[in-house]
């Protein structure tokens, strides 16, 4: 399938993206009623420093996770505890992979310009189908309903499970600033986290309004860490059954499990 061009909205996604560190700095930085919360870290676990995290989640011991670059993008299946990848299918290099997530027994996983997203069985990580969208893809989460999916913008867009026909979207929005770069996306608890794109600064959404309820800070998560040639904070995963929060990086060499420290 040929790849469509989206030359001008992908300027404009590259434009405002410019103005996300300014915005959110202002966001964070001003007087707010945003409350913006700290973090500790629970516990490490190893990762691989060549994968280029754009999609992650968790189910019963495992991360399931999505990684791009032209020519290096993949999906694979990764024992937690050890960082071990049991299972990986490597895309074709025309496609850069991005955000991930499960939808019942199936895996779907975004791609970034060409429009196309991928379903695999969840079992076997055999490729089983796809779908079209009009938009760039970046994350993508369930609220067990719908699937919510981002395009690096201020848009969430909801689209029908079965389907994948587009049947709503949301606006997002910080004190009334549009949010843009809403990138790697998590469904938790009612709310949907977002990576914020060249930040280190998660947004906590709400699905029915649009409006930013809540900021978590990971700035200096990695300060003591001496790492070469990472890249920035992308991927949220979420242990329902053990109510545990998961966060990694583009190229980082460890997984952190986080906990949410929440002043009054």
């Amino acid at each position: 399938m040929a790849i469509k061009g989206r030359t001008k909205k992908s300027f404009l996604v590259l434009f405002f993206a410019t103005l996300i560190i300014y915005l959110c700095a202002g966001m964070l930085n001003g007087s707010s009623s945003i409350p913006i919360y700290s973090s500790s870290i629970v516990k490490e676990y190893p990762h691989d420093p060549g994968a280029f995290t754009q999609g992650l989640v968790y189910e019963n011991g495992m991360l399931y996770e999505g990684t791009g670059l032209y020519g290096n993008s993949s999906l694979r299946r990764v024992e937690l505890e050890t960082g071990r990848i049991l299972d990986i299918v490597t895309l074709p290099s025309w496609l850069f992979g991005e955000g991930l997530t499960i939808w019942e027994n199936k895996l779907i996983q975004l791609t970034w310009r060409s429009e196309i997203g991928l379903v695999y069985d969840k079992s076997s990580m055999r490729r089983i189908g796809d779908f079209i969208y009009e938009t760039e893809g970046w994350g993508i989460t369930s609220d067990e309903k719908r699937l919510i999916m981002s395009d690096g913008t201020d848009m969430l867009h909801f689209l029908d499970p079965d389907s994948f026909m587009e049947i709503g979207q949301l606006k997002v929005q910080a004190n009334g600033t549009p949010l843009f770069g809403l990138n790697e996306l998590e469904y938790i608890n009612g709310s949907i986290y977002a990576n914020v794109w060249k930040t280190s600064k998660i947004a906590i959404i709400s699905p029915h309004t649009g409006d930013v309820t809540a900021w978590i800070d990971l700035d200096g998560i990695t300060d003591k860490k001496n790492w070469k040639n990472i890249d920035v904070l992308n991927g949220i995963a979420y242990d329902a059954k053990g109510d545990r929060l998961f966060v990694t990086g583009k190229f980082w060499p460890e997984v952190f499990q986080i906990k949410v420290l929440k002043f009054p």
